[in-house]
This record gives structure tokens, C-alpha cells and sequence, in this order.
């Protein structure tokens, strides 16, 4: 779920704000005052993807509280909502951390176009953060940005179907994975041929990886079912 704290001291505006949000998919909550954005953002755990905020509010204005959530995370997304236009006011959101800055009035289609572009961005950059580099099992570790697999450090020359067959299994590790699973991952579901391409790409990874190819050890049969990675 998509979502963001909307913190917008005049109502009319507020409930505008939150109607358009939630009609386009987001889980919309919404204060009245920066201090009670503190507290809701304590009470939820900072579970926000993004923050919409009014600059002038009283008590703790849009900039405070733009840095205080700036300092509670680097990755949500921040959008200041003022009727002030000039440029200096857009240049200080952006120092203090805030992402983009929309001017009252706006439109819906604005408002969520500019909102929509922020969660992709930020959904981006979770993915390439949450994303490993690399899977390490026993001596072998596979490395996502050279899409080799390394023996104590030595390259083995694999084919991409090869590569992609291990990569799918590695981070399967431990669990058996069907034939039709691994055609359907590598290939697609508009495959059409035999299962037993899986098992003939099997056999040249385990003369490849195995010690002992005839007992294999880290790539295992599983009868009747399919194979597993044992790491």
C-alpha cells in the first residue's frame, strides 16, 4: 500500500487533498498541525513512503517540520504545499530536504502527477537498496552486477541460461523448486518445450560447480519434483 501523511492546517484544502489521494490508490493520513504530524509519525513508525505538507501552518511550520522528518529519514519522500510562489521559497524547501514543491491552487491531476513521480522515486531507491549484491552460500558467491558466480574467488564460466537457473535456485536456497517453475522463470510462461532442458542444464552446472558431479552436494534432486540448492 501506497502511503503518505498529509498535513494541511485548512480543511477545505485538507479534505481536497486527501478525496483526490485515496481515489488514486493511497492510504491517506491526514493532520491539521505539525505538531500533530510529530506524533502520528511516532505513532506509526515512520511508515510513510511520502509526506505532503503546508508551509504556513501555525505553531511548527512546513520548514521545521520538513526538517524534522528529513532527520527521521533520508528516504521518504517530502512535497511542500504553500500559496507563496516566489523563488526563493521553492529554493529553501529544497535545501531543507523536501523533494518538490507544488503552489496553491493546483489541480488534482497536478497534485497526483506530482505525487505519483515522488513514490516512484522513492520506490526505486528502496528496491536498489533492499536489492543484495551478491548471494554468498558455502564457497561460492554469486554477484548480481557482474552476473558471474565465483569458486573461492575463481570465475566459472557459465552460460545465461546456466547463470540464471543457479541465480533462481540460490535464492531459493534450502527449498525445492518444480521444473515448471524454473521453465517458467527463465523462459516464460509461452514455453511451450520439454522439462528436460532444465535437466540437461542441471547436469553441465554440476559438472561445473560440484566436486563430485555423480554425488552432488550443494545442487541436489529432488524426486519426482524438481531440484534445490543446498546452502
Amino acid at each position: 500500500m501506497k502511503r503518505i501523511l498529509v498535513v494541511e492546517d485548512e480543511d477545505s484544502i485538507r479534505d481536497f487533498v486527501v478525496i483526490n489521494l485515496r481515489r488514486t490508490g493511497y492510504d491517506v493520513t491526514d493532520v491539521a498541525s505539525g505538531e500533530e504530524a510529530v506524533s502520528e509519525y511516532g505513532k506509526q513508525g515512520g511508515n510513510f513512503d511520502i509526506a505532503l505538507l503546508d508551509i504556513m501552518m501555525p505553531g511548527m511550520d512546513g520548514f521545521s517540520l520538513c526538517r524534522w522528518i528529513r532527520e527521521q529519514s533520508s528516504e521518504i519522500g517530502i512535497i511542500m504545499l504553500s500559496a507563496k510562489s516566489q523563488e526563493m521559497d521553492k529554493v529553501n524547501c529544497l535545501m531543507i530536504g523536501a523533494d518538490d514543491y507544488v503552489t496553491k491552487p493546483f489541480s488534482p491531476s497536478e497534485l497526483v502527477a506530482r505525487v505519483d513521480a515522488i513514490y516512484r522515486r522513492v520506490s526505486i531507491n528502496r528496491s536498489h537498496r533492499e536489492e543484495p549484491k551478491a548471494i554468498t552460500s558455502g564457497p561460492f558467491t554469486l554477484d548480481y552486477q557482474s552476473r558471474m558466480i565465483y569458486n573461492r574467488g575463481k570465475p566459472i564460466d557459465l552460460t545465461q541460461i546456466e547463470y540464471h537457473i543457479l541465480e533462481f535456485l540460490m535464492k531459493n536456497r534450502n527449498t525445492p523448486v518444480d521444473r515448471q517453475t524454473l521453465l517458467k522463470h527463465i523462459w516464460g510462461d509461452s514455453y511451450v518445450g520439454e522439462d528436460k532442458v532444465i535437466d540437461v542444464n542441471i547436469r553441465r552446472l554440476r559438472m561445473k560447480i560440484e566436486e563430485d558431479p555423480s554425488t552432488p552436494k550443494y545442487i541436489q534432486t529432488v524426486w519426482g519434483f524438481g531440484y534445490k540448492w543446498n546452502g
